[in-house]
């Protein structure tokens, strides 16, 4: 029965209620446990590579090609920087405190740490068929149109689609697949390539990269590239959604639309 000062409305007429228009989100699985382990300690060796890596360099910020090359040798090219010790020429009239031991200790353990967490996540991918279903591009993937999109995006940008939640997109895949295949290889080939014991069981392994101080110097421009790729790697998860994207290498799970019915 209505009564004074209400309104009765039909049966069949209902208020939608704000629970219904909410958009509502589902996890969905996106990382495996193993991805997840060895990319944060990936992260965490890099680190401290690029830390005492850095460190290293202050000690002797030149750089040769060939087999040798000492502070009586002209350099290659030289940063513009104080060294950490006062028989380097290096034009100013002061050095940087000296922390090379430590550095040194630090950088061959943390590299040790990544080379043996990186084995791990090759011989996974290999064997669950991760870089196959995950990494590897497609046919599809190669066409102008999807090479254009993936590359024009970021320029401006574009936040990734749903699509992009649960996969990479061809820019991404080859992206991976070049540090994973030829940056990390190299920064570890390069870096053996200065041990005198490493490069004594395997002369030629040096030999084919110019000699020890070659070595250093590709070891350097590769770590530059590394850092580059960090950056970059950094800037998408931001665009994508850094909340979303970091929780998804914590939890194994990311946050997708969820169909209504």
């Amino acid at each position: 029965m209505a009564t004074l000062g209400s309104a009765q409305l039909p049966a069949e007429t209902s208020i939608p209620s704000a629970v219904s228009t909410a958009p509502v989100t589902k996890l969905a699985p996106r990382h495996s446990a193993l991805v997840r382990v060895t990319h944060w300690i990936t992260t965490i060796c890099f680190f401290a590579l690029l830390l005492t890596g850095i460190e290293i360099v202050i000690s002797h910020p030149r750089f040769y090609w060939g087999e040798t090359g000492t502070v009586l040798t002209a350099p290659l090219f030289q940063l513009p920087i104080p060294s950490s010790r006062s028989t380097v020429p290096t034009g100013y009239r002061y050095v940087l405190p000296d922390q090379n031991g430590w550095s040194r200790a630090l950088h061959f353990e943390a590299a040790w740490i990544a080379v043996l967490t990186g084995l791990l996540y090759v011989v996974s991918g290999l064997l669950t068929g991760h870089f196959r279903k995950n990494l590897l591009p497609s046919n599809a993937d190669f066409s102008w149109r999807a090479l254009l999109t993936s590359f024009t995006k970021p320029l401006r940008f574009e936040r990734p689609g749903e699509a992009e939640t649960s996969s990479y997109n061809v820019l991404q895949r080859l992206t991976y697949l070049f540090v994973i295949v030829i940056l990390f290889p190299l920064v570890i080939w390069s870096g053996l390539a200065m041990s005198l014991a490493f490069a004594s069981a395997f002369p030629w392994s040096v030999t084919l990269l110019g000699g020890r101080q070659s070595a250093r110097t590709i070891h350097f421009f590769v770590s530059l590239a590394l850092v580059l790729f960090l950056f970059v790697h950094v800037a998408m998860v931001c665009l994508a959604g850094f909340w979303n994207r970091t929780g998804a290498m914590i939890t194994g799970r990311t946050a997708t639309p969820k169909e209504h019915p």
